[in-house]
């Protein structure tokens, strides 16, 4: 991304990060109506929009708190275009849905484009790790779970009552195995490409 100015609207991706009660409702009051609206002109109800746009504030929320999003342009757009792709890619999975809008151009903004792809990478990226992660036994999920969120292989391997090296070589295998899922994943295949 270029290093441009960061966007007046990053209270929104501060207020979302910080989980501030008064930024997520100022979120829904100024952008929900827009999303809810083009959903519902195609092929949608307030509840699938209502979804759409909760998929996509932890979206940026975890694409905020991973990689330190920072907008430069503003967010009603940033918003609006990615529930838009994430309701047409809703569209497109259940195929029996027709788009009854002609494409919106929001906005020509590079910048903009750049986030967008950005954040859809980073959001595919999650998914694929999550489902190959599912894949992995129980004590492997277990080990790697814990080496996420604790400080030290001594730490985990306290918890897990066993020795630190057992520990060690355990989320060694463990995140060999599932490195090795997610680079034979065709999903990740289709992303290496982009």
């Amino acid at each position: 991304m270029n290093k441009e100015e960061v966007h007046q609207d990053q209270i929104y991706i501060e207020g979302l990060l910080n989980n501030d009660s008064r930024i997520i409702h100022a979120i829904y009051d100024k952008f929900s109506f827009k999303v809810i609206h083009y959903i519902k002109m195609n092929s949608g109800n307030e509840e699938e929009a209502k979804d759409v746009i909760q998929e996509v504030l932890i979206m940026i929320y975890n694409q905020a708190k991973q990689n330190g999003l920072k907008l430069t342009c503003p967010f009603d757009a940033y918003f609006f275009l990615l529930c838009k792709r994430r309701w047409l890619n809703e569209l497109k999975k259940s195929s029996k849905k027709e788009v009854t809008l002609p494409d919106e151009n929001v906005s020509k903004d590079e910048t903009l484009e750049e986030m967008l792809f950005q954040t859809d990478q980073f959001n595919e990226r999650q998914v694929l790790f999550e489902m190959m992660f599912q894949k992995l036994g129980e004590k492997c999920q277990e080990i790697l779970k814990l080496s996420f969120v604790t400080k030290t292989m001594e730490e985990v391997a306290k918890k897990l009552n066993v020795s630190y090296a057992y520990a060690r070589k355990k989320k060694s295998l463990c995140t060999g195995k599932l490195t090795e899922l997610i680079q034979e994943s065709v999903i990740y295949q289709s992303l290496k490409n982009f």
